[in-house]
């Protein structure tokens, strides 16, 4: 089974627990195997962990769950050096934190004071820990995906602009249709009645780590041409200089994107051309992930928030204003 087949069962499998997000489980795809992180935004209860679970339930690898929480200390993420009494005197050895797993799901990365926050971005920028003086290496395989929730502020501390922009795309989970809900209430009765009586069937094995390295090497040969490179330094560029196109797009955004945005896009593009099968990326690509890059990238005026815009509405507007190569 090939690489593209292989990312296709997972996909299909993260399917039958996740009911009606198609859209936020090829986010997740294409975070994982354009090797950045996410950070998944929805109301409770709209499967954010679940999604997350899914995905690594079905993945060989390693998963550590984060509850962050405002008594976290940055040692509980990253681990400590511990004293271990031997016959010589005695030692001090590293007891590695949750952080040191293959997907690390940060359950409402918002309840925790900053000084934590920056000790799970220091690691998800540099890929690596250090405690006394050591430097630890992550796994080759390692992504961090973050949860928050956008309603609840008592108790929050959120990310700041700079620490936000380490993360690749910015995934919004919205209700699903009627429809979707049937179908979900017939899913977790299904599971509660397997489950009581004594387990479901044998389980199918996991998608091998191998796979996901296989699919970045492919689409590290995705070409992208020039015209496709100016068209997403055109978009990026259009959130620094609005007023170039529009003088009431200039009058809604205050903070444009930082160039980590281009390579978002670069990135986030070509994995979604090879999940699609073509080994070229089009418009069409940059297109379906310029909200996710964006939306934690710009800043909007007081002008925009009072006029009841949304980044949303704004990156929509950018998105019709910059011409098509």
């Amino acid at each position: 089974m090939n690489a593209l087949n292989q990312i296709n069962d997972l996909k299909a499998r993260m399917g039958q627990s996740i009911i009606g997000q198609t859209d936020v489980i090829d986010r997740l795809l294409i975070g994982m195997l354009a090797n950045g992180n996410l950070l998944i935004e929805g109301l409770p209860g709209l499967a954010k962990t679940r999604a997350v679970k899914a995905m690594a339930r079905n993945l060989d690898g390693s998963f550590s769950r984060i509850q962050f929480t405002p008594d976290l200390l940055p040692s509980d993420v990253t681990g400590t050096e511990v004293f271990q009494q031997t016959d010589d005197g005695g030692t001090f050895r590293f007891e590695a934190g949750p952080i040191f797993a293959n997907i690390v799901l940060a359950d409402e990365i918002n309840r925790a004071p900053a000084k934590v926050q920056a000790a799970l971005l220091e690691a998800m920028e540099e890929r690596q820990v250090t405690v006394s003086g050591t430097t630890h290496k992550m796994e080759p395989l390692f992504v961090v995906m973050a949860t928050q929730n956008p309603i609840e502020q008592e108790g929050t501390y959120p990310l700041p602009e700079a620490q936000l922009d380490r993360f690749l795309m910015h995934v919004q989970i919205t209700y699903p249709p009627v429809e979707d809900e049937v179908e979900v209430i017939r899913l977790v009765r299904g599971e509660e009645i397997a489950a009581g009586k004594g387990g479901s069937k044998d389980a199918p094995p996991t998608i091998p780590q191998d796979a996901v390295f296989a699919a970045r090497a492919e689409i590290g040969q995705i070409h992208v041409s020039d015209a496709m490179d100016r068209y997403m330094a055109d978009l990026v560029q259009a959130t620094r200089t609005p007023g170039a196109l529009s003088e009431e797009l200039a009058s809604w955004i205050d903070i444009g994107a930082s160039p980590r945005a281009s390579l978002a896009l670069d990135k986030g593009g070509r994995a979604h051309a090879w999940m699609n099968q073509r080994d070229y990326v089009d418009p069409a690509d940059i297109r379906a992930i310029a909200h996710d890059v964006f939306r934690h990238r710009i800043t909007l005026s007081f002008e925009a928030q009072g006029s009841g815009k949304s980044a949303d509405d704004v990156i929509s507007e950018i998105l019709q204003l910059v011409a098509l190569p």
